[in-house]
């Protein structure tokens, strides 16, 4: 019953040492982001949504300055405030607040052409009772077509 040498693995043994890579195979990552850069460019500009507001056209174009806030009034007469709604009735201390330390206190009403001028004098007199020292009107340019006729 003797043991036989062939039968035990021997640790005499060496093992051949194999050339396995340690390094990541990083084209692929690089392909895969390369796709997804592409993708994400092509869909970016279709996600800027904004508020859709008919504005109403007149001779001179009247585009917002830098500063100052914007209130938007949809044809559904909602008022925002930047991208949030914001209850008419809470407009005033809204407006206060937000003009709270800035010595420029400048607003400017994009108003849907459907809604009743009433709407627009309304909101126009909330922020003069708001402190607001301008009040402006964004409007969009009459198109050459228009004008010939």
């Amino acid at each position: 019953m003797a043991l036989s040498a062939q039968a035990l693995p021997s640790s005499s043994r060496k093992r051949s040492v194999g050339t396995h890579l340690s390094e990541i195979n990083v084209t692929p990552f690089v392909d895969v982001m390369l796709v997804l850069l592409v993708i994400f460019m092509v869909t970016a500009p279709m996600m800027q949504s904004g508020i859709g507001v008919n504005l109403p056209q007149a001779e001179t174009d009247s585009k917002p300055a830098e500063e100052g806030l914007t209130l938007t009034v949809t044809k559904d007469q909602y008022v925002h405030v930047g991208e949030s709604v914001i209850n008419i009735n809470l407009l005033e201390r809204r407006l206060i607040e937000y003009f709270a330390n800035r010595p420029k206190k400048i607003v400017y009403l994009q108003i849907d052409k459907d809604v009743p001028w009433g709407v627009g004098v309304r909101i126009m007199d909330i922020t003069k009772k708001a402190g607001i020292e301008i009040v402006g009107v964004i409007t969009e340019p009459i198109d050459v077509k228009d004008k010939r006729k």
